[in-house]
This record gives C-alpha cells, sequence and structure tokens, in this order.
C-alpha cells in the first residue's frame, strides 16, 4: 500500500486559495476607490454645471463672455488634471498592492522549491548530490534573475510616475499661462 502525505498538497491549496483572497480584496478595494472618485467628481460636476448657469446668466456684454469662457476653460482643464492625477495614483497604488503580493508568493514558492529539494537530498540515492546542487543552483539562478527583473520594473514604474507628474504640472502651468497671456 502506498502512503500519500497530502499535506504539503492542503498547504499549497490554502496558500493558492489565500492568493486569491488577497487579490480580490485589492481589485475591489481599487474599484470602490475608483467609484467613489467617479461619484465625487460627478457631483462636483453638477455643483460647477450650476455656477456655470449662475455666470452666464450674469454675462453683460462681449469681455465678460470672453473672461468667463477663459475661467471655465482653465477650470475645466484643472478638474481633468486632477481627476486623471487621481486616477493615476489610484492605478499605480493598485499597481503595486499587486506586484508586492506576486513578489511574496515567487519568493515563498522558490523557498518551497528549495526546501522540497533539500528533503530529495535527504533521501536521494548516492551520487544525485550534483544533480540536486545543478538544481539549486538553477533555482537561485531564477530567483535573482526573478529579482533583478522586479527591481528594473520598479525602478521603470517609479520613473513613469515621476514623468507623469511632470507633464501633468507642466500642463497646467501652460494652461495657466496661456490663459494669463489671453487676458
Amino acid at each position: 500500500m502506498v502512503s500519500m502525505n497530502t499535506h504539503p498538497l492542503s498547504d499549497l491549496a490554502s496558500e493558492n486559495l489565500e492568493t486569491v483572497l488577497r487579490f480580490s480584496k485589492i481589485t475591489l478595494d481599487s474599484a470602490e476607490r475608483l467609484a467613489k472618485l467617479q461619484f465625487e467628481v460627478a457631483k462636483q460636476s453638477i455643483e460647477e454645471s450650476t455656477k456655470i448657469a449662475g455666470a452666464l446668466a450674469s454675462v453683460k456684454d462681449v469681455q465678460d463672455a470672453m473672461a468667463l469662457r477663459t475661467k471655465l476653460s482653465e477650470s475645466a482643464v484643472e478638474t481633468t488634471l486632477g481627476f486623471s492625477r487621481n486616477v493615476y495614483e489610484l492605478a499605480s497604488q493598485t499597481q503595486s498592492e499587486i506586484s508586492k503580493l506576486f513578489e511574496e508568493r515567487i519568493t515563498e514558492f522558490n523557498k518551497s522549491i528549495v526546501s522540497g529539494m533539500d528533503k530529495v537530498v535527504k533521501s536521494a540515492p548516492a551520487g544525485a548530490d550534483v544533480a540536486v546542487a545543478a538544481m539549486k543552483s538553477t533555482v537561485a539562478a531564477t530567483a535573482a534573475a526573478v529579482d533583478s527583473m522586479t527591481k528594473a520594473a520598479k525602478q521603470v514604474a517609479d520613473f513613469a510616475d515621476a514623468s507623469v507628474k511632470a507633464a501633468t504640472t507642466a500642463t497646467a502651468d501652460a494652461v495657466k499661462s496661456a490663459a494669463g497671456t489671453k487676458r
């Protein structure tokens, strides 16, 4: 009779279930924050529309109309940039949380592979040490490569984040200076 140890399989299933639940929580929390942001923007948009209607009613001449148009354009650009910035930050935060989750899982997977190899070494026949050492070396090299790629991806993400923030600021400044020039 063959005796199977199902405990490792049970542990693996539990770990995978925990990962799926954490991933689901991250994505649902992100969706909830995005929905709240969208509702807040919709609410502000309605309030702004009410103010615009009142401002349009008080226009008396062409100069007032042009000044109002400029003011409304500035406001619309600032609102759009603010919303875009908030959505970008939310997406960036979610991506960071998901990356962290997968980094943890990869690290744990590598540890379990090494642990499994250690168990194999203890019960392996004589002469298998070379093959097991080669596999351990491969796993270590793979883990180092994944770590390097993760660090590189984080640097690219940080650079992109800084670039988006700089572009947003530059756009807002350009709109303000263009609006100041038209007056």
